[in-house]
């Protein structure tokens, strides 16, 4: 049950991916900063990366069953109105019991019943867009929402209700900075007289990139690169023996603060939050989209960059020939490297996070 006598209760819905929850998070450590009284619930489902983070960071977290309708075709396709339909009589009794002032949908399949039913009862609607492409979800609930806060200008194409439209950003993670980089280098043991290269697969992997880096891994050292190189849990056993002087490898990097500062140039996938942070923190970055995202989001959010020459695009199929010849050539152009990162700074909403938290609080106070 929520304190119907705190004006200042905000529920939160989005998630199934990080790219969806690490922004509604940002968001609601903000509200929490500034209204520390302020009762905040998370929906999501519990199987999802939601249902393991949302409480151990403490804040109320509540479970509904949707799941998403898959592009393949499988019976879990048939339960999908069955599914939607109790997800959407789930979300009315948590809303009834909770009453939201502000309900703020980051994403994903799980924010379309929560969003729906927090207005219904009546509570002002805020939605966090990460992708230059919007995501179904986002264009089927724009026209609950008061406020659509993008990251990108291309979305607003896509979308209907211009008024309402925020070009703020991507909210990240308060704890997001630069570190000193002997200090950061010396963490994973590497020298301070070579040029840095971070490649990321993601917390799982991301075959292509392990499989460029793999066979061009000779080329690269042969140039004075060292590499920091997370495979992602699905392919460490595969790559660990690579590890060397030069070459760290890692399953999963936790401290990613350490990772972003040592690196001269990152390679990784498109992610909505991998982009924001690099822009936030100005490292030279060559994206990589993945061919098995929806509606390719990640091919738009690169280009987005790559148009502004905030970064360097390559296709998930050009990767194996192109990746050492892009590697050298921009680690061995410091003019290169700090264009793409004057670009990506320019770019960077550092205080996104912030000024939706401060209309979430404001929209709070008006009711």
């Amino acid at each position: 049950m929520s304190n119907v006598n705190n004006k200042y209760r905000f529920l939160f819905a989005g998630g199934g991916t990080g790219g969806h929850l690490f922004p509604a998070i940002a968001v609601a450590e903000h509200i929490r900063e500034m209204k520390p009284e302020a009762d905040i619930l998370f929906i999501g489902t519990k199987d999802k990366i939601e249902g393991r983070v949302i409480p151990k960071l403490g804040y109320k977290f509540r479970s509904i069953w949707i799941k998403g309708f898959s592009r393949k075709i499988n019976l879990e396709n048939l339960l999908f109105p069955v599914k939607l339909f109790v997800s959407i009589i789930q979300s009315l009794l948590i809303n009834m019991s909770f009453r939201p002032k502000v309900a703020i949908g980051s994403g994903g399949y799980v924010a379309g019943p929560a969003i729906w039913a927090a207005n219904v009862l009546g509570a002002k609607i805020i939605l966090l867009e990460q992708n230059s492409y919007p995501g179904v979800t986002t264009r089927l609930l724009e026209r609950y929402a008061n406020e659509v806060h993008l990251s990108f200008e291309e979305s607003k194409k896509y979308l209907r209700k211009e008024k309402i439209h925020h070009l703020t950003g991507n909210p990240v993670r308060k704890n997001l900075g630069r570190l000193d980089k002997s200090e950061a280098l010396k963490i994973f043991g590497l020298s301070k007289e070579k040029k840095t290269l971070l490649v990321l697969g993601g917390s799982l992997g991301a075959r292509t990139i392990n499989e460029s880096m793999s066979a061009g891994i000779n080329t690269i050292k042969e140039n004075g690169i060292q590499v920091i190189w997370q495979t992602g849990k699905n392919y460490f056993e595969q790559f660990r023996q690579m590890n060397s002087d030069s070459i760290k490898v890692y399953d999963f990097i936790e401290d990613m603060n350490s990772a972003y500062s040592a690196c001269d140039l990152l390679l990784a996938r498109a992610g909505a939050t991998t982009i924001a942070e690099l822009l936030n923190i100005g490292i030279p970055a060559i994206l990589v989209p993945s061919p098995n995202v929806a509606e390719n989001h990640q091919y738009f959010n690169a280009k987005s960059l790559s148009d502004k020459n905030a970064a360097v695009l390559i296709e998930d199929k050009n990767l194996k020939n192109e990746f050492a010849k892009y590697v050298i050539e921009i680690m061995n152009s410091d003019r290169t490297l700090s264009e793409i990162k004057a670009n990506a700074l320019k770019m960077a909403k550092p205080q996104a996070a912030k000024v939706i938290a401060q209309n979430a609080i404001n929209f709070a106070e008006a009711v």
